[in-house]
């Protein structure tokens, strides 16, 4: 009889992506998590697969373990059970490491743009030849047939060390996660480690100081907006759904392109892509063909408008993220004002952020925060509050809370940008709930 793969922790976003493509694949899948609902988990429902409440009971003779990075022997039955009876399983990164070996496989790597880039690459890829991925955002799509692989590979904790990809492109080196690495020149070491691992091809920003130094026995190619790269996008132009660009390598253009968004990083992502691209063998007409129709991934400057308001949500949650979401959303809504409502994400990464923060959060016209988010790894010995960065920012800040987001109506036409990685879409719902009552009140 096939092993049934149990995936403990199944809810979180690289779990419920490597679940579905599994699931697709014809293999069977099934996983455990907590009560509370994820955005994740309505693709797991709607693919049939069974989510369960941890129990030892899960862990059958039938099931092979994958366990989410979380999830250890004090904080989880199943876990504990598995290492008290000696039960094998393996961490997400490891199983992939080992599964991505069947496919020509394409990484998405970098401190930021992850995700956005992975998703980009897949569309384009998966609507020319079968392709599988998986995106950080919780999507992922598994084809028996597949000859490409994409997937976004994660530097935290060194994770993506198990992996040993054909190509791989590096959109950034920057300090993040400060409660793992020691400083940026441990970030760095991570990635050159992992560049190492690299086969056929690897595809680095040129106007990263980091990224140049980087060494490896793979081929390097640099992207960007400069002649001395490899990969030059130039003649730039914002239109009213997004921006046009041209792309030229070694003296030749390779085509004029689309992307239906705004913002250098996204011209910067698409070009990291078609330089990938083109160096596998892919038809440019295709690749300009597909990237036009790319809807963005979840949580990626994702807009809705709720009674004529405009939300975008996005999951930035470093300084850098947070100035390349409001440049995005400065260049799509030039003669609006633009409201900052942020959650910091970890006390860790607060602390050894302030400064920068506060002058990422300036690029709005308000700014309004959240309480801090503190991860399960981390505790609060109270070092840091929101407050001080309210401080520093000198833009009007606020704190608010969940039960009362109505400092939020003091603007006339505003573009209200959400971010965090945290629990900031409470707040963002908090404020469609208080928009649709003031609607029903003016009836």
């Amino acid at each position: 009889m096939s092993k049934i793969y149990h995936f403990i922790g199944i809810k979180g976003s690289g779990m419920s992506a490597l679940a579905l493509m599994l699931h697709q694949m014809g293999y069977k899948v099934q996983g455990s998590d907590v009560e509370k609902y994820y955005f994740t988990q309505r693709g797991l429902e709607q693919a049939g697969i069974t989510i369960l409440s941890f129990s030892e009971a899960n862990i059958t003779d039938e099931v092979e373990l994958i366990a989410g990075n979380a999830f250890r022997e004090d904080n989880n039955v199943e876990v504990a059970y598995a290492i008290n009876n000696n039960i094998p399983f393996k961490r997400y990164h490891e199983f992939l490491g080992h599964f991505m070996e069947q496919f020509t496989s394409l990484g998405v790597a970098g401190a930021h743009g992850k995700t956005s880039t992975t998703g980009l690459l897949s569309h384009v890829l998966k609507n020319i030849t079968d392709t599988s991925y998986l995106i950080g955002d919780g999507t992922g799509r598994g084809s028996k047939d597949a000859k490409y692989f994409v997937f976004e590979s994660d530097e935290y904790e060194r994770h993506f060390m198990p992996y040993h990809p054909e190509y791989s492109i590096i959109t950034n080196i920057d300090f993040d996660h400060p409660d793992y690495f020691t400083s940026i020149d441990d970030v760095f070491n991570a990635f050159n480690d992992y560049a190492k691992q690299v086969k056929k091809g690897l595809f680095l920003y040129g106007d990263d100081i980091y990224l140049r130094k980087i060494e490896s026995d793979a081929p390097i190619y640099y992207y960007g907006f400069n002649d001395n790269d490899d990969f030059t996008a130039f003649d730039i132009t914002r239109t009213t759904s997004g921006s046009d660009f041209k792309v030229k390598h070694d003296g030749k253009v390779l085509g004029t392109f689309h992307v239906p968004a705004f913002g250098r990083h996204n011209i910067l992502n698409a070009t990291a892509v078609i330089a990938n691209l083109y160096v596998v063998g892919i038809d440019m007409e295709l690749v300009a063909e597909h990237l036009k129709t790319f809807s963005g991934v979840k949580r990626r400057f994702t807009e809705k408008v709720v009674n004529g308001t405009t939300i975008i949500d996005d999951f930035a949650h470093h300084p850098t993220e947070i100035i390349a979401t409001l440049d995005a959303a400065r260049q799509k809504y030039p003669s609006r004002e633009i409201v900052a409502i942020f959650q910091p994400h970890t006390f860790t990464r607060t602390i050894a952020l302030l400064d920068e923060f506060a002058e990422a959060l300036n690029q709005a016209d308000s700014v309004y925060l959240a309480q801090i988010y503190g991860s399960a790894r981390e505790v609060d010995h109270g070092d840091v509050k929101v407050e001080d960065l309210a401080a520093k920012i000198i833009k009007p800040a606020q704190v608010i809370t969940v039960e009362n987001v109505s400092p939020l109506l003091d603007y006339d036409d505003a573009v209200y940008v959400f971010m965090g990685a945290g629990d900031i879409q409470l707040y963002e719902r908090s404020f469609e709930e208080l928009l649709a009552s003031l609607t029903k009140n003016r009836q």
